[in-house]
């Protein structure tokens, strides 16, 4: 740099001009957009790891009726976000982040639902009002703002990749849950084999998109609006968990083993179609009313799995 400055001492105005050092100029390398989203939501991340149902899943106490609760939230979230993925997988700004085989989480939610729900499952449950929130915002920006979708893939995604199978092993022994992966299907990612290098082949795709650093920006903008929508549910789980325990006594579940360091917590964070969101009982007021009954007090086996990844992808 020091030698192009001194050859350009002693030319005249027009070769002052010439348009090849402002080439140069903007070829300086802009910030890749995965460091931006690591430092712009970072006040959120720690904000999102310290609320109580991060702390109370951390702890092991965790309920069985939260875990169907947040279960259902995962599955109109991914499909909310899968819709959207699926119709906007040749938009240049998202192509490259499009692998349905690898991630695609609707599928083993859909298993994990039956297994909670029963056949049925699809006539009992609706996604509650935070979670419904959080399905219109995906699919806004599906519509309207697609580059947007970046932030919401990224942010599920990587930390499901991340965080996974800490919590799968934690929801497995709190709920005694089968080994074989029953109820547990949302954190088996079957056509991953190292997620390790996968996510960083992810990441590598993501800043190597076509993005102006404004446009970055606004998707670091759309990550901590996500984190936001989040904890917008952890907080209505949190309102059901303080329902149960005033009308239930607690029943000696196993719980964490207290060795979990917080600073590791998985926890980083769909409407599958209009007719699903009608008509149909929602799992979280459904919740809200048998609190009441003691005869339903043995319910408090407990998990939580829509902690599934918001927090892991801060520390990947």
């Amino acid at each position: 740099m020091s030698a192009e400055i001194e050859a350009s001492e002693g030319v005249d105005d027009s070769e002052r001009k010439n348009p090849v050092p402002q080439e140069k100029e903007n070829h300086i390398r802009m910030p890749d957009l995965s460091e931006l989203l690591k430092e712009g939501t970072k006040e959120a991340h720690d904000r999102a790891e310290n609320t109580q149902f991060v702390k109370d899943f951390l702890k092991g106490n965790i309920k069985k009726e939260l875990f169907k609760l947040a279960t259902t939230a995962l599955y109109f979230t991914y499909s909310a976000l899968e819709e959207e993925m699926d119709h906007n997988r040749d938009h240049p700004a998202f192509a490259p982040l499009y692998f349905p085989m690898e991630l695609h989480r609707k599928e083993a939610l859909t298993k994990d639902m039956e297994y909670f729900f029963g056949e049925n499952w699809e006539e009992q449950v609706m996604c509650s009002e935070a979670t419904q929130n959080y399905v219109e915002r995906i699919h806004y920006v599906g519509q309207n703002e697609p580059e947007l979708l970046v932030a919401h893939a990224y942010t599920r995604y990587m930390g499901d990749l991340s965080g996974g199978q800490v919590l799968k092993k934690v929801a497995q022994r709190a709920l005694k849950l089968p080994s074989t992966g029953e109820g547990t299907q949302f954190y088996h990612f079957e056509n991953v084999d190292n997620a390790q290098q996968f996510k960083q082949f992810y990441r590598a795709r993501m800043n190597a998109l076509d993005l102006s650093l404004k446009t970055k920006e606004r998707i670091v903008e759309e990550a901590n609006k996500a984190f936001e929508y989040n904890m917008q549910i952890f907080d209505e789980l949190d309102q059901a968990s303080s329902a149960l325990a005033r009308d239930t006594v607690e029943d000696g579940f196993p719980v964490h083993d207290g060795k979990g360091d917080i600073r590791k917590c998985p926890f980083y964070t769909g409407q599958q179609d209009t007719g699903a969101l009608e008509g149909n009982s929602c799992p979280f007021q459904t919740a809200m009313t048998v609190l009441r009954k003691p005869s339903l007090q043995l319910i408090l086996a407990t998990s939580v799995a829509l902690a599934a990844g918001l927090l892991a992808w801060y520390y990947m």
